[in-house]
C-alpha cells in the first residue's frame, strides 16, 4: 500500500528536454540528484512524454509519428535514445540503475492505446482473441497529441489492456506514473480514469499516480483524491510572472484538498537551466524574489516539488533554494494551509497565508505565516497579529534564513517586488 510521507519531490525531463530526453540525460540528472538532492527528500526521476518515439527533437510533437511497440501494442522505449532498452527489456535496466542510487523511477503515459496498435490490430495481452480494434474508442482523441486513441471501458478486454501495461511497468520497476490527457477532460473520460487507477493499484507494485493536464475541475476534487496521488491544477507552468501570479488564485481554491497521499499539483518548478533543446544557455526568466515566492507557496500548500531544470547546471543559489532546510521542513510539516487575505495595502497587493506546523506526532508545534508582495514595488508591510488570531509578543524563525526573531503586536517585514517572506511562529 502506497504511503507517501510527504508530497512527491523529484525531477521531470519536460521543462528541459520536452519529448527528446535521452538515457544519458536521465542518468546524469539522477546521479546529480543522488549526490546533491536526495538528502533533502528528492527521489523521483521521471521520463516525460514520447520516450517511445525515435525521432523526437524538442517540445513539439510529430503528428502520427512512428512509435515503438511490442507484439501486444504496448509502448516500448526507443532504443536509439535509450540503448539499455535493447532486446525488448524496456526500462528495467534504467530503473535498476536509478534504484541503485537510492532513488525511484517514473514515466509519462498517455490515456488509451497507441493508434499504431489499432492500425495493425494487435492482440491484447492476457485475452483470448481480443484485439486492439475491439477496445479502441476511435472518436476519443487527444486534442494536442496524436499518439493514442482512447479505450472504451465498456468493451471486453479494455481492463485487460490496462492491466497488461501496468504489469509491464511493474516488471520494469516503475515507481511513478504521470498519466496525461485524463485530468481536465472529465466527465467524458471518467470511467477510463477509474479503470486506469484500478489497474495501477492492482499491478502488485506501489506507484504514484499523477494526473495531467490541468486545470483540474474543482467540483471533481473528491474523485481526484480517491483515484490519484497528485493532479494538475494548472496547464503547463513556465517561468512567466503572469502564470505565477495566477497560481495564487488556484492555490487558494485547492489548498484545502491537500492531505495524506493526495496533493494538488501546481506543476514543475521552472528553475535553473530549462528549455535546453532550444538554447543551451537559457536559464529561468524568474527573478530571484519570484523564485523564492514560488518555493514558499509550493511548500506551504504542500504541492509536489518536481524540478524541471538540467540539474548539473545548477548554480549555488538554485541548489540552495531547492534544498533550503526551512522550506523543506515546511513542505513536510505544513498542515491546513490557506489564504488569510489578499488586499491592497498602500501601493501593493499583499497576500497572506498561514498553516499549522505539525510536530510529527500528535499535535502542532507552531504556526507558519507567509507574506507575498504580489504587485507593487519593494515595500515594508505591517500585519496586525490579530489577522492571524494571535496577540502579544511572539517568537518566530525566518524560514529561509533560520534567523530567530520576535514580533510584538504586528509582523513588520520588508518584501521585494514579487517577493515573499515566511516565518514559523512558536
Amino acid at each position: 500500500m502506497l504511503d507517501l510521507k510527504y508530497a512527491p519531490r523529484g525531477w521531470n525531463s519536460w521543462d528541459c528536454y520536452g519529448a527528446a530526453v535521452t538515457e544519458d540525460t536521465v542518468r546524469r540528472n539522477a546521479e546529480y540528484m543522488a549526490e546533491h538532492l536526495k538528502d533533502s527528500g528528492y527521489e523521483y526521476v521521471v521520463v516525460d512524454i514520447q520516450w517511445y518515439e525515435p525521432g523526437s527533437e524538442n517540445n513539439e510533437y510529430h503528428p502520427f509519428a512512428d512509435v515503438c511497440l511490442d507484439a501486444y501494442g504496448r509502448l516500448m522505449p526507443a532504443e536509439n535514445r535509450f540503448p539499455s532498452a535493447a532486446g525488448g527489456v524496456g526500462f528495467k535496466p534504467l530503473a535498476d540503475y536509478i534504484h541503485s542510487l537510492g532513488l525511484k523511477f517514473g514515466i509519462h503515459i498517455m490515456r488509451g492505446i497507441p493508434r499504431q496498435a489499432v492500425t495493425h490490430n494487435l492482440p491484447v495481452y492476457g485475452t483470448d482473441g481480443i484485439r486492439a480494434r475491439d477496445i479502441a474508442a476511435t472518436a476519443s482523441i487527444c486534442m494536442w497529441n496524436t499518439d493514442n486513441y482512447g479505450i472504451d471501458p465498456s468493451k471486453e478486454g479494455a481492463r485487460a489492456y490496462y492491466d497488461s501495461i501496468f504489469a509491464l511497468y511493474a516488471s520494469w520497476g516503475v515507481d511513478f506514473i504521470k498519466c496525461d490527457d485524463i485530468c481536465r477532460e472529465l466527465p467524458h473520460y471518467e470511467d477510463e480514469m477509474v479503470m486506469i487507477s484500478e489497474a495501477l493499484r492492482g499491478c502488485g507494485r506501489d506507484m504514484v499516480l499523477s494526473l495531467s493536464p490541468g486545470p483540474a475541475l474543482i467540483e471533481r476534487s473528491e474523485l481526484y483524491k480517491e483515484l490519484g496521488n497528485m493532479w494538475r491544477i494548472t496547464d503547463d507552468f513556465w517561468d512567466d510572472w503572469k502564470l505565477l501570479y495566477a497560481m495564487f488564485e488556484r492555490a487558494e481554491k485547492w489548498s484545502i484538498h491537500t492531505g495524506h497521499n493526495h496533493y494538488p499539483d501546481a506543476d514543475m518548478l521552472p528553475l535553473g537551466a530549462i528549455k535546453q533543446v532550444y538554447d543551451l544557455d537559457y536559464t529561468t526568466a524568474f527573478t530571484i524574489p519570484e523564485q523564492e515566492t514560488m518555493m514558499i507557496l509550493w511548500c506551504i500548500m504542500r504541492a509536489p516539488l518536481m524540478i524541471g531544470c538540467e540539474l548539473t547546471k545548477n548554480d549555488p543559489f538554485t541548489l540552495g533554494l531547492l534544498t533550503n532546510e526551512g522550506l523543506i521542513k515546511m513542505h513536510e510539516r505544513s498542515r491546513h494551509a490557506h489564504q488569510v487575505f489578499r488586499k491592497k495595502i498602500g501601493d501593493n497587493e499583499i497576500i497572506l497565508w498561514t498553516a499549522m506546523e505539525s510536530d510529527g506526532a500528535n499535535g502542532y508545534s507552531g504556526q507558519y505565516v507567509a507574506v507575498f508582495n504580489a504587485d507593487g514595488p519593494e515595500c515594508e508591510i505591517s500585519i496586525d497579529l490579530q489577522e492571524l488570531e494571535l496577540a502579544g509578543e511572539c517568537k518566530a524563525v525566518d524560514i529561509m534564513s533560520q534567523y530567530e526573531c520576535s514580533f510584538a503586536g504586528e509582523i513588520k517585514v520588508k518584501i521585494k517586488e514579487h517577493g515573499g517572506r515566511a516565518f514559523c511562529i512558536r
